[in-house]
């Protein structure tokens, strides 16, 4: 075990993660349920089977897949249908409130229960043991975190213009913005639950001879169809509704090229943060391994943060509320160290 080690493995795919709408900006005359789908396409249903295949022993996924009990798997596909809520609604959340404080308040929900909940479900006692312990309080820091950085938010928006709102996030609505954000950090949760779920199949993975740094990569195949029925359905809807059906069609061959690009590069730079994940995870002592998610998640929080910063969404703001958020970002990468006092 090398927690450092994991911890790194982690950080890089938060960076892909907290990168993965940036590409978003450049998609040119299509809907936002249109773009979305695309890079639903490439992020969850064909990058998870295609890493799968070259991370997992030749030839040995389809058996993998076959053994695996269906109780694992139909439960993996259940808790990524619950988490494809929180996955289009994160989408939205970024959508109305931008990439910093979209994610910040999402993300750090999603930590919060994502790291708490299995345990406790499981019985655990968290405050039996010093791992435990520095659990709670490790997603205790993070949460303030968020705090933090949300006030940061609050700040911003009573300080700019609702023109430079508009400027630095083109459909920014700071009420429902939160609300969705809530709402998303509860259901994205569940993929955390999908990964316990899926404990049986990287069991099937490890006997297989799979290496333990990609036991969970099968297990993402199913996680992320239930994530991708639920996204589908409702794309598909708004796709009629709106009649954006016709992005598809419609557009110039280099228009459609450039869109495809850039979907498949952010659904690519979406699926390393799990790809990594279950890279780190692996590396984590026992006692470490119920922290992991957290430390995505805040990782994550940090990262898109500081895209906000780059992406000039908090243009306008006074120097005492970027303070305000600096500190929140540095708060948020402490707290992902803090179990080490263990």
């Amino acid at each position: 075990m090398n927690p450092i080690a994991g911890i790194l493995l982690i950080a890089i795919g938060s960076i892909g993660a907290a990168s993965f709408y940036v590409p978003f900006k450049k998609v040119r005359l299509w809907a936002w349920e249109s773009y979305w789908i695309s890079q639903g396409v490439f992020a969850w249903l064909i990058i998870p089977i295609l890493f799968a295949l070259i991370f997992v022993p030749k030839g040995e996924l389809l058996p993998i897949i076959k053994e695996s009990p269906s109780s694992a798997k139909l439960m993996a596909v259940f808790f990524g249908i619950l988490w494809g809520f929180g996955g289009l609604t994160f989408g939205l959340s970024i959508r109305y409130l931008g990439v910093a404080l979209g994610q910040s308040i999402a993300l750090g929900l999603c930590a919060a229960f994502g790291t708490l909940i299995p345990p406790v479900v499981a019985g655990d006692n968290l405050f039996g043991s010093t791992a435990g312990i520095l659990t709670v309080i490790g997603v205790a820091i993070t949460v303030a975190g968020i705090a933090i950085i949300g006030f940061a938010g609050s700040l911003k928006s009573r300080e700019m213009t609702e023109e430079e709102k508009k400027a630095a996030v083109k459909e920014f609505a700071l009420k429902k913005g939160i609300l969705i954000a809530i709402f998303a950090g509860l259901m994205s949760a569940c993929f955390n639950f999908g990964f316990e779920a899926g404990k049986p199949i990287e069991n099937i993975a490890l006997a297989h001879g799979t290496n333990p740094l990609f036991q969970k990569n099968p297990t993402l195949i199913f996680i992320l169809l239930g994530g991708f029925i639920t996204n589908f359905v409702y794309c598909g809807f708004l796709n009629i509704r709106n009649k954006t059906y016709r992005d598809y069609i419609s557009s110039s061959g280099s228009v459609l090229l450039n869109n495809l690009f850039l979907t498949f590069l952010a659904g690519f730079l979406w699926f390393l943060q799990f790809h990594f994940y279950g890279m780190g995870s692996s590396k984590l002592p026992a006692g470490m391994a119920v922290f992991g998610w957290s430390i995505l998640m805040a990782l994550n929080i940090a990262i898109s943060n500081i895209w906000g910063i780059l992406l000039k969404e908090w243009k306008g703001a006074k120097r005492k509320t970027m303070i305000v958020l600096i500190i929140g970002i540095i708060v948020l990468i402490l707290s992902t160290f803090i179990v080490k006092l263990g």
